[in-house]
């Protein structure tokens, strides 16, 4: 995708003025959201790094979870740092080409995270449904096929409402009341009418929502029918592989559907509607390493041997000091 300024348009750059209107609770949202914004950080960091060094989490499901990670350091990354200066200037500014990239990256990724939450279904489906075939069948370049193929759809659903929105002129104002580049606050800015970018950038988020929602709930509900078949001992055990993720998928569309719902109430302020998509936007990438460490005990186990070997580590650096080795 070209970025230019292709029809002429007179504003060079946007405002983003959202936040301005919580200006008497700024330290307050700034203190929460860069606390937030670490935990994001650090527990999906940790998460990667548990799950590419330690050998015993060799599963496809452990490959997904870690690219699961990544996108959401990256999905946040695209918004918090520019909310967080946004609350210590007065005025944030961005430019023409750099709001249409973070537009981009922002649905991008966030297609991309429920992709990839659809692939760990599949893989989770195959575990329990046909587990005697689940090792020839999910092979690692079967996992980054797919995995591939979800950053694909990601990238794919974006572009559409992205090119049509770029097309468009701008002549001022150029203030966008939203806490980072949001298409809806943006399509406002236009000068001619929007009506038919608005049908189709709906169009593709319904794509994006319901293709991957349905394939998630098929995947669950003949997991669930072949659950009923097992003893009980299976059943739970089968169930306890399945809990986390779907608790992630729960939580993930709840708060898609509250925002989306949020978007089309007439009677909702403005203010509300930006608290609203940022706790969408960092709700799930906060949740998601919580919810593994709380509910995977393999990863609770690698975490803790981790653990160890750097208090080991530690313990025996002062030792070595001591011999001089």
């Amino acid at each position: 995708m070209c970025l230019l300024n292709p029809n002429n348009t007179n504003v060079t750059f946007f405002i983003i003025h959202g936040l301005a209107d919580l200006a008497g609770h700024r330290m307050i949202f700034f203190s929460i959201l860069l606390l937030v914004y670490v935990i994001i950080l650090g527990g999906n960091s940790l998460i990667i790094f548990v799950t590419v060094t330690d050998p015993k989490l060799r599963s496809p499901m452990y490959f997904f979870l870690y690219n699961l990670s990544f996108v959401d350091m990256l999905f946040t990354s695209s918004i918090i740092p520019n909310m967080l200066a946004g609350f210590l200037m007065d005025q944030l500014t961005i430019s023409f080409n750099g709001c249409f990239l973070q537009m981009f990256f922002f649905i991008n990724l966030s297609v991309t995270g429920r992709a990839i939450l659809t692939v760990m279904a599949y893989d989770r489906y195959l575990a329990i449904c046909n587990p005697l075939r689940y090792t020839a069948i999910m092979t690692r370049p079967v996992q980054v096929l797919l995995v591939v193929g979800a950053w694909g759809f990601g990238a794919l659903c974006p572009l559409p409402a992205t090119t049509m929105a770029l097309q468009q002129r701008y002549c001022g104002p150029n203030v966008i009341r939203h806490g980072w580049c949001d298409p809806s606050s943006l399509r406002r800015l236009v000068c001619a009418d929007s009506s038919v970018d608005n049908i189709v950038s709906l169009a593709f988020a319904l794509v994006a929502l319901l293709s991957t929602g349905i394939l998630i709930l098929t995947s669950y509900i003949l997991i669930f029918v072949t659950m009923s078949s097992m003893a009980v001992t299976q059943r739970l055990k089968a169930l306890a592989t399945c809990t986390a993720h779907l608790t992630v998928v729960s939580f993930s569309y709840s708060a898609a559907s509250f925002i989306y719902i949020s978007y089309r109430v007439r009677d909702v302020s403005p203010e509300v509607r930006i608290i609203v998509s940022v706790l969408y936007s960092a709700l799930t990438p906060f949740l998601n390493p919580i919810v593994y460490s709380l509910r995977n005990k393999d990863l609770q186990d690698a975490i803790r041997r981790i653990g160890l070997r750097l208090h080991l580590v530690v313990l025996s650096a002062p030792r070595s000091i001591q011999t001089g080795i």
